[in-house]
């Protein structure tokens, strides 16, 4: 806890207006819809994505008296009772916090940065340490300039040693975190392709990670990169690799039965052989990192041999799953502590789909006094419906929380009597540690499905979000297109993410995917394309405001309000500058004027039109005609009707290519999905199709695979059917070769006609099991030029059959 005045001591100021210096400061906040307790949250106006000081008055609202700003126009007076910290930047004042914090931690901090396996070391490290020692690691992917700062502010001695990631996309960023982070001891883990865009080389990429230990005396890593020749006199080496020069020397890796991996190393003369619960390159890479850790910590080889067999592949966090009862799940059973209950409760508030929301929590490692206090005061500010919890431990939050409690020792005593608790349209976040198997009971409540799954990252989707709004001044609306089931990728889920991240509106194609929408607490302005008169009545009710593109239908809604006495009903004109879809052309716009001035029945909200070509440079002078004509349009229906509208224009690919189209609003489409046609913005991967191998056989040269004999094999081959086929959305375009898809690492060939329900594969050069797991689409564009197509085919093609699973990470 830090009061205003001690905050003072700690960060650089340049002026400030105080009217509490003894106001008690628990929380550091930057995002309004976050913000839980006010009166006890310290307020930072940052200004990257969305400038902060536009927000204030909300976390005002919200209670909270304390503000560090740096724009010098905001009017304190007009806050009563409140501080002001006035900085030149209000995120550098944060780090400066953190890293004060910091200093005050006396345990081991060990700091692991790389491309990639961050994430997967820090947990797996907690993991092995557990339980011999009290682990704090900073949630999630916390490694950003902001996140490091967060991940440190709730650093505390009740812990033995602390894990920090640390990432950078760019040059000079890690001098900020390593001021921040301060490590003891460095690891790191693989230097790939991540991240690379930002530096002219991997060397220089390899140095700039490096100055996160300068300080640091030891640093664990592998030989196979390059690191050793960057290290300074003050740097001691702690390796692994097959070179003699390494600290633990790896003498033999072969696969073992099962899926595993059998090594056998050497370290200090001593020998010792154990089997790895993986076979791909990535978790033996990261194992042996975590391993080597521990050596460096002491633990014998024996000791640690029994630790890496438990190890498992990381479950997803914050997975978004559909439940039974018309329940959603949120499932986060992976690790448990209040930092990550924070981050999954501040997820389970974004869904709006239901009023209720219920929490399942195990027991938490370590649970002092002062832990005690502090998680009863997180859960009592969340305005849960009801918490069940599963420990011992937690059995005094029973007296103190004011919604319905239910407590049970154990998982075991709680799966018993699953079937007696009553779940019913809520939404259910299970949170707990691996220990206590809480996935079993997240199992039992998840509706179950199609085995072939689409993975949708939530938190790629927000950072692609925050790409395109970046590029945007602050005056320009945006309107994020949900529509085609947002393209694959699910409704109220997507929707839910985008109502948190506040854009200004939503698009549908048709009135049942905005009636969803609504029926599932969307709340924003939804657009609907094309209407007709079938859904006049699902339009009115659920305030869905349709898209006008021709006489008939604006004639047909107006005559449906007049005889309703419904008056200003929001709609969307839509211009035919030369797509030559829909849409009123320019030589009707005189026309469609007088009729709307004498329809009181309606109200334009917005004019738009689509661009034909704006990603494509052999098209520009068109597109300019259509601005101009756009402009000119708009221009004239105004001054006809009088009163100014919301002009768009520009769609995914004019975002990047066009800012002179933003004009009040812009649409945001495939690029949102991770689908980057401009090759400019390094969109994130939302949206991964996997399957698994339900059969693997030998079959000799001359046999054939599939209908019509159509798969001819020229050699001994091995071909394993996968659970997935063209009414999962797999077109049978792919089949015989066309299509490719990802085993363990290596691409695999389609054999044969793709079947409705499956396809096979040749295998037969390939390490591969019944039940691995098959990556569909690599490469989502080559997939798409393979069959002459483009990727929105691809994805709005998976059937609804196929199980969506959401995750943020």
């Amino acid at each position: 806890m830090y009061t205003i005045a001690s905050i003072l001591t700690h960060i650089d100021y340049e002026r400030s207006y105080i009217f509490n210096d003894s106001q008690e400061i628990y929380d550091l906040a930057y995002d309004t819809r976050k913000i839980r307790s006010g009166t006890t949250s310290l307020f930072f106006a940052l200004t990257s994505v969305r400038d902060g000081h536009d927000f204030i008055e909300d976390a005002y609202k919200k209670g909270v008296r304390s503000f560090v700003v740096s724009r010098n126009d905001i009017d304190t007076v007009g806050y009563e009772n409140a501080n002001f910290i006035f900085v030149n930047n209000v995120l550098f004042a944060m780090q400066q916090l953190a890293a004060y914090h910091r200093s005050q931690f006396d345990k081991p901090i060990i700091g692991i940065t790389g491309s990639n396996g961050k994430t997967v070391v820090k947990e797996w490290l907690t993991q092995l340490l557990l339980p011999d020692k009290k682990v704090y690691q900073s949630p999630n992917s916390y490694n950003s300039q902001l996140g490091v700062a967060l991940a440190l502010w709730n650093l505390t001695d009740d812990y033995d040693c602390a894990i920090i990631e640390a990432g950078i996309s760019l040059p000079e960023e890690m001098e900020r975190l390593e001021a921040m982070i301060k490590p003891d001891i460095g690891i790191f883990t693989n230097i790939g392709l991540a991240h690379s865009s930002g530096f002219v080389s991997k060397e220089l990429k390899l140095k700039e990670k490096l100055k996160l230990f300068k300080q640091t005396k030891h640093i664990i890593f592998s030989s196979l990169y390059p690191i050793r020749e960057f290290l300074d006199s003050k740097h001691v080496a702690f390796s692994f690799g097959d070179s003699v020069d390494d600290d633990v020397r790896i003498l033999k890796m072969e696969d073992s039965i099962g899926s595993g991996t059998a090594i056998q190393l050497e370290y200090r003369t001593e020998i010792a052989t154990f089997d790895l619960p993986f076979q791909d390159r990535a978790s033996i890479e990261n194992s042996l990192t975590c391993l080597t850790t521990l050596l460096f910590f002491g633990y014998s080889l024996d000791a640690i041999t029994h630790k890496l067999q438990r190890l498992q592949p990381l479950d997803m966090r914050l997975q978004l799953k559909t439940g039974k009862y018309n329940c959603s799940i949120i499932d986060d059973t992976y690790s448990n502590d209040l930092a990550s209950l924070q981050i999954a409760l501040d997820f389970l508030h974004q869904q709006q789909q239901h009023k209720k929301k219920t929490l399942i929590l195990s027991d938490l490692e370590g649970l002092d006094d002062r832990f005690r206090e502090k998680l009863l005061k997180l859960l009592q500010r969340q305005g849960l419906s009801r918490v069940i919890l599963v420990g011992r431990s937690l059995a005094f939050l029973k007296a103190h929380l004011d919604v319905p409690t239910l407590l049970f020792e154990s998982t075991e005593e709680l799966l018993t009597n699953l079937e007696h608790i009553t779940f019913d349209n809520e939404s259910i976040l299970i949170k707990g540690s691996r220990i206590f198997h809480l996935e079993d009971v997240s199992q039992m409540l998840s509706a179950k499905s199609h085995e072939t799954v689409l993975e949708i990252n939530l938190a790629a989707l927000e950072r692609n979000l925050q790409r395109y709004r970046s590029l945007l001044p602050t005056s320009v609306k945006l309107m994020a297109m949900v529509k085609a089931f947002s393209y694959g990728s699910g409704s109220y889920e997507v929707a839910n993410l985008l109502q948190f991240n506040k854009v200004d509106y939503l698009t549908v194609a048709f009135a049942d995917e905005g009636v969803e929408l609504r029926q599932n607490g969307i709340e924003l302005p939804v657009m609907v394309l094309s209407p007709d008169e079938q859904v006049f009545d699902n339009l009115v009710l659920y305030k869905l405001e349709p898209e006008i593109y021709s006489f008939r239908i604006l004639n047909s809604f107006v005559s449906y309000l007049r005889a309703r006495k419904i008056t200003k009903f929001p709609i969307h004109v839509k211009i035919d500058t030369g797509m030559h879809r829909l849409g009123f052309l320019p030589t009707e716009v005189e026309r469609l004027s007088t009729i709307l001035v004498e329809a009181k029945e309606v109200q334009v909200k917005s004019v738009f039109s689509h661009l034909v070509a704006s990603g494509n440079s052999e098209h520009d002078s068109f597109t300019l005609q259509q601005i101009d004509v756009f402009t000119k349009s708009v221009d004239h229906l105004e001054n006809g009707i009088g009163y100014r509208v919301l002009r768009h224009i520009a769609n995914t690919s004019a975002i990047v290519n066009w800012p002179n189209a933003y004009f009040d609003m812009v649409r945001l489409g495939i690029g949102l999905y991770g689908v980057d046609m401009d090759h400019r913005l390094g969109l994130d991967t939302v949206s991964t199709l996997k399957t698994t191998i339900t059969q693997i056989k030998e079959l000799d040269a001359g046999e054939t695979v599939g209908y019509d004999r159509k798969g001819v094999l020229k050699r001994v081959s091995r071909i394993a059917t996968v659970k997935i086929g063209y009414a999962d959305g797999y077109s049978r375009r792919f089949g015989n070769g066309v299509g490719s898809m990802l085993l363990n690492g290596q691409r695999v060939s389609t054999v044969g006609s793709i079947c409705m329900d499956m396809c096979m594969l040749d295998v037969t050069d390939v390490a591969a099991r019944e039940e691995d797991e098959v990556f569909v689409f690599p490469d989502l564009m080559e997939a798409a030029k393979a069959i002459d197509t483009i990727p929105y085919e691809l994805l709005v093609n998976i059937s609804s059959r196929v199980k969506r699973v959401y995750f943020y990470g």
